[in-house]
């Protein structure tokens, strides 16, 4: 069995961006999500509609606000690149030292039929395939 994703609407609206409902997604009325079920509805140029991350779910999620509950969306923070702190293979360290690059690990044996590891008898423990 296969697993995937949906698609919908949804995909199309960037996350933390606010955009105005009747763009993205014409319709009736509706209400702000933060005003309440009790709130009178509202024409959809009038509201606004953010995508949130959410941490368990990737899709993350949307709610729709009005002029007043607009939340204001903080500018990402520039990722700062880090500093080296150890020498890379082959090359001088902070000591001027020169290190040997580290020995390749030989490829393993996988079975063909069940792309799993093969043993170190050569055979394989799902379905009896042997490599030798």
């Amino acid at each position: 069995m296969r697993i995937v994703a949906s698609s919908d609407w949804r995909d199309a609206v960037p996350f933390e961006t606010p955009l105005i409902l009747a763009a993205v997604l014409p319709g009736d009325e509706t209400r702000c999500s933060v005003c309440g079920g009790d709130s009178a509805p509202r024409p959809r140029t009038e509201l606004w509609i953010v995508k949130h991350r959410h941490p368990k779910h990737h899709d993350g999620y949307v709610r729709f606000y009005c002029r007043e509950h607009v939340p204001v969306i903080a500018a990402p923070k520039p990722v700062a690149e880090q500093p080296r702190t150890r020498a890379s293979r082959g090359t001088a360290g902070a000591s001027g030292v020169r290190r040997a690059p580290q020995a390749e690990t030989p490829p393993r044996a996988m079975c063909p039929d069940c792309f799993v590891e093969v043993s170190a008898t050569g055979r394989c423990g799902m379905c009896g395939w042997s490599a030798g």
